[in-house]
């Protein structure tokens, strides 16, 4: 696949602009806002195409030369691919004959942890006096990962608007339910809230909210346009906290994900943090997934949801310390205000010991 970026006034219009060239084939990767030199601001949509298809569309026939340097880098490409195998094979080789290194990395392969990141923890220790230590080697790979897991501190010294996003039945609502609580009712200063409401596509979405609203005696608002969105965040300004729940997508539903796009570029006078809320009892093929379709929104941190429902947390730590994504919050219940809390890695680390000592 090759990516090309197409430029327009809108999300909208640039990835229509993809679409014209190379038909339904295109997959997005990524969506941005940009100010440019001229002053004015300009959307940035990337979009992955099929090589032969990128190559037919933009050169056609003709021009050979370049057609030529394309296949050269193909080519280049495939030698280093080459290279890295051997250099894996080689890697892999030292690894056999460390029998305490192998068994750790069996040990937190099972668990979940990527071969890939225990290589390289591993990596400078081969043919060191800890190499053939088990136990040593253990303790040093959990303290790699507690040093490598990132927490975003709450912040709320500052007036701001905080954006929910994630995949369907993750359980955003919830979520956002209690942090409206927390932020309302559960500070040593209370603050103002106020709840928009993006979901118009999920059956009894608005009343979920509305009700936990109408419990808390907070602002709710439903909102169906970009225009609607700008609109209510000026009428909120005296708002300390105006929390967004957005529609639940699939990470391959490429048009809310555009419409999404467009409300994070509302003009607005407060600044505006993104979240991305996870489970924790999502495969990693999904977690990956999620991540690359959803992180051209600028991630500020993941609220990780459904902490109670699992008790093997190996594969969200792989995600973790492979995309290097700060946490904020841990949701480990259905209970509002109570089931939240602070993300703590230590209380992760524990959780996630206590799975590797049954192993």
């Amino acid at each position: 696949m090759i990516n090309e970026t197409f430029v327009a006034s809108s999300p909208k219009e640039a990835y229509d602009q993809a679409v014209e060239k190379y038909g339904d084939v295109v997959s997005l990767v990524s969506a941005k806002q940009l100010k440019y030199s001229d002053g004015i601001l300009r959307c940035e949509v990337s979009v992955a195409v099929p090589k032969d298809l990128f190559i037919e569309k933009s050169f056609g026939e003709s021009k050979e030369d370049e057609v030529g340097e394309l296949r050269l880098l193909d080519e280049i490409g495939e030698l280093k691919s080459q290279l890295e195998t051997m250099k894996e094979d080689a890697y892999r080789e030292k690894v056999r004959n460390s029998s305490a290194i192998a068994g750790a990395k069996a040990l937190f392969m099972k668990k979940g942890i990527a071969e890939a990141w225990l290589d390289e923890m591993f990596d400078p220790l081969i043919g060191s006096a800890m190499s053939e230590d088990l136990p040593l080697l253990v303790s040093y790979v959990i303290e790699e990962i507690d040093e490598a897991l990132e927490v975003r501190s709450e912040d709320l010294s500052m007036p701001k608007i905080i954006m929910l996003v994630g995949p369907t039945g993750v359980g955003k609502t919830t979520t956002i339910a209690k942090l409206a609580a927390r932020y309302a009712y559960m500070l040593d200063k209370p603050l103002k809230v106020a709840l928009l409401n993006l979901d118009n596509y999920k059956v009894g979405a608005i009343e979920q909210l509305e009700h936990y609203a109408n419990t808390m005696k907070i602002k709710h608002i439903p909102v169906s346009s970009t225009d609607d969105f700008e609109k209510h965040l000026f009428s909120l300004q005296d708002h300390d906290i105006v929390l967004v729940d957005t529609a639940g997508m699939s990470p391959y539903d490429t048009e809310k994900f555009i419409k999404t796009v467009e409300y994070l570029n509302t003009q607005r006078v407060k600044s505006m943090e993104v979240n991305l809320v996870l489970s924790a009892t999502v495969k990693y093929e999904d977690m990956e997934d999620i991540y690359k379709n959803f992180s051209f929104l600028n991630l500020d941190s993941v609220i990780i949801s459904k902490f109670d429902e699992t008790k093997h947390f190996g594969t969200l730590l792989n995600f973790m310390l492979m995309y290097k994504l700060p946490m904020s919050y841990f949701s480990n219940g259905q209970e509002v205000p109570d089931d939240l809390m602070l993300a703590d890695k230590e209380y992760l680390l524990e959780q996630f010991i206590g799975d590797v000592n049954e192993g």
